[in-house]
């Protein structure tokens, strides 16, 4: 199966989405290449970077998972590395 390696930058307002948000990361953990947390606290709020390589339905649905948890925000962005 082709794989994609991408970045999802999520941001994190709400607290309470920490733990869905880990279930989902676990969930997903095969296609994971790293991930940055940087909580800013001055603004109350968590910026994440998650680095994969994975076939692009799964990081659609990752994505898309992510994004709707409360107070939570994520966008993909692709490179176009295709293995």
């Amino acid at each position: 199966m082709k794989t994609r390696v991408a970045v999802i930058s999520i941001i994190l307002e709400d607290l309470a989405s920490v733990e869905p948000l880990n279930a989902i990361l676990s969930q997903y953990r095969e296609g994971i290449i790293g991930r940055m947390g940087l909580p800013y606290k001055e603004k109350k709020v968590n910026i994440i970077c998650i680095a994969v390589d994975a076939p692009e339905d799964e990081i659609n649905a990752m994505t898309g998972k992510i994004g709707r948890l409360h107070g939570v925000s994520a966008k993909t962005n692709y490179s176009n590395i295709i293995s």
